[in-house]
């Protein structure tokens, strides 16, 4: 399914999923992953380039830490769960129950508030597991989605 040009500033495609980029006031609002096929564009607004590149820096060298200016929308539980997020390492992962542990709350409270994420993979959710498997991904547990958050763990060396 092709999705309205208009709501995103661009779209690339990335080798495992077209991404949908949205800016506001020069920071990063919003990054989804679409489904294939997409008709690449690119609208040149500020900070656009920046986000570009640091993308293209973290496929060029997984360990790459992103340093974007972000503009996000959600609640202060979930900015909690996003915070902790940023701070998994590369390579690493975490379960549910850990970050919740972490933030002395709840796994299912954790992974609604990951299926929230307006930014994967700058705010890395994909490196959130379940306790027997990899759990799920933007609100599925199987399917396109899945196949992003593995291919992002084999990437990154975790799989």
């Amino acid at each position: 399914m092709i999705q309205a040009q208009f709501d995103y500033q661009a779209v690339i495609s990335l080798p495992f999923a077209p991404v949908g980029i949205t800016m506001s006031e020069g920071r990063l609002k919003e990054l989804a992953y679409l489904s294939s096929p997409q008709k690449e564009f690119n609208h040149q607004v500020p900070g656009l380039v920046r986000v570009m590149d640091a993308i293209n820096a973290y496929l060029q060298d997984p360990g790459r830490i992103f340093n974007l200016d972000l503009l996000l929308s959600g609640t202060q539980f979930q900015r909690r769960v996003w915070k902790v997020l940023q701070q998994i390492p590369s390579g690493k992962t975490m379960t549910y129950s850990e970050l919740a542990k972490k933030i002395d709350s709840g796994a299912r409270a954790v992974g609604n508030a990951c299926r929230a994420n307006p930014c994967p993979l700058i705010i890395p959710c994909h490196r959130v597991v379940g306790i027997n498997g990899l759990g799920g991904f933007a609100g599925e547990r199987g399917g396109e989605k899945l196949e992003i958050k593995r291919w992002l763990l084999r990437h990154e060396g975790c799989l």
